[in-house]
């Protein structure tokens, strides 16, 4: 990895934090030192990932070197799709307006909600019985 002609940026979701680095390059995507099909076996979370590379017409244009942790399948990629939406906009002003009208630009706020005592968790309760 490339790291004087690199940007780096953070991405967060729900309990992922991806540090992701962007550089130049074939369109190679490293996510923990895994290639994308090996680390991602679920096809929706790489679709959720090269998300910002579409809409900004970049696919193939940049390498991807990720390190992510916490949080699970879901959460990890949208914070590497979050990563890789901030390090885009400080490589070109530019992609900031279609990414933010795709909604990508923004930090998603949703959180898991706490289990609450004497509940069976969140909002679902233990079973009623009347007799």
């Amino acid at each position: 990895m490339d790291l004087q002609n690199s940007v780096y940026a953070t991405g967060k979701r729900k309990n992922a934090v991806a540090r992701t680095w962007l550089t130049p390059g074939s369109g190679e995507i490293i996510i923990n030192e895994k290639p994308l099909d090996t680390y991602f076996t679920v096809e929706s979370a790489r679709t959720l990932l090269m998300e910002p590379f579409r809409v900004t017409n970049t696919q193939g244009g940049y390498d991807v070197h990720v390190s992510v942790h916490g949080g699970g399948i879901t959460g990890q990629a949208g914070a590497i799709r979050h990563g890789i939406t901030r390090a885009l906009m400080l490589v070109n002003p530019e992609f900031r307006l279609p990414l933010k009208k795709a909604g990508f630009v923004m930090r998603d706020p949703r959180e898991k909600e706490r289990k609450k005592y004497g509940q069976r968790g969140a909002r679902a309760r233990f079973q009623f019985s009347k007799r």
